[in-house]
């Protein structure tokens, strides 16, 4: 708290997918915003402008879906000139296998418990990929090949996105500067786990819709002391 002011996090699922359109596993790989995720996107913007809250710094994925997201929202809320961060570390959960599979298909393939317990529990890792299979992306090169993962749970997500709170996202919010995060559903909910101290069975349950701005308010030891949905 600075001056007597709470700091706040606001963190954003980009919006709407050809992924999420096509109800498809997406994890790194590379999609586009849909026309309707675009759209979301805007209306995200808008109703963060409404709020006024401003920003010391914008963090998000090298994905194009959530930076194309962020800087829609940037413009909306007239901060393009935002110093704007983006890290592997914030990327979408890998799918391992499963990336670019029908979800109903593999309900029917697996059944509905196993697809259950790949897409929302803590712990549980999906079909890995065949090293041979790995993309070898040119934006992964400079971290070493062990930066590209054949498959993750989400414990594994969490533990890659940690580091990048602890050195990049909590000393600015400690420092009084409001950020905001635009990510993924998946690494989303890896930090909620961490915000509001979640159980690893309680993450289960826990979803992030496209487009909709979740603020927490945060304290000077940077507690959650509220949380809002715009």
């Amino acid at each position: 708290m600075v001056g007597g002011r709470m700091t706040e996090l606001v963190l954003v699922r980009h919006g709407e997918s050809t992924a999420n359109r096509d109800n498809t596993y997406t994890g790194w790989s590379d999609v586009p915003l849909t026309t309707a995720g675009i759209a979301q996107a805007h209306q995200a913007g808008k109703r963060l402008r409404a709020t006024g809250l401003q920003f010391g710094a914008v963090h998000t994925s090298v994905l194009k879906r959530a930076i194309v997201t962020a800087n829609i929202m940037l413009a909306e809320i007239d901060q393009l000139w935002l110093p704007e961060y983006k890290t592997w570390r914030l990327n979408e959960r890998h799918y391992g296998a499963l990336r670019g599979q029908n979800k109903d298909t593999t309900r029917q393939e697996y059944g509905k418990a196993q697809v259950q317990q790949w897409r929302r529990s803590f712990n549980t890792v999906p079909p890995l990929l065949a090293p041979a299979e790995l993309d070898h992306d040119r934006r992964y090169t400079k971290y070493g090949a062990a930066v590209e993962p054949r498959g993750e749970s989400l414990k594994m997500a969490y533990d890659r996105i940690m580091p990048y709170w602890i050195d990049e996202i909590a000393p600015r919010l400690l420092a009084g500067q409001n950020q905001l995060v635009v990510a993924h559903g998946s690494t989303l909910r890896a930090m909620i786990k961490y915000l509001e101290h979640i159980s690893d069975d309680g993450i289960d349950g826990v979803e992030v819709a496209n487009g909709v701005p979740i603020c927490y308010h945060l304290d000077s030891r940077l507690g959650v002391t509220g949380k809002d949905e715009y």
